[in-house]
């Protein structure tokens, strides 16, 4: 019996993440790293759990490749992605800076 559920795919065995082969729904059990967990938020194909805890400060390591860093503790079989990694090789943006950073230039000159 495998240690990983097999809805997970694990690139390099350097790795912290592990990458979904497919849509897991919220709350359903998941299997990593020989233990069982309960998904805490869906979780689309491709998008990344931690195999274990990632604390603050961590790398992310993908295809045993250093991709960013984790800005606050994931916990094991949670969602990795830009609300809780930064990325090393380009700024990590929202929609939400996006509508700030858009209001305030649209701002400028208006008096």
């Amino acid at each position: 019996m495998s240690r990983t559920d097999d809805r997970l795919l694990l690139l390099s065995p350097d790795d912290n993440v592990l990458v979904a082969r497919a849509a897991i729904a919220e709350g359903e059990p998941i299997l990593v790293e020989g233990l069982v967990l309960p998904l805490t938020a869906a979780i689309s194909m491709g998008h990344k759990l931690a195999r274990r805890l990632i604390p603050a400060g961590e790398a992310i390591v993908k295809y045993g490749a250093v991709i960013g860093t984790a800005t606050t503790d994931i916990a094991q079989g949670a969602h990795v992605h830009t609300h809780n990694v930064r990325s090393n090789y380009t700024a990590t943006h929202t929609l939400e800076e996006a509508r700030v950073a858009y209001e305030a230039a649209s701002e400028v000159g208006k008096t």
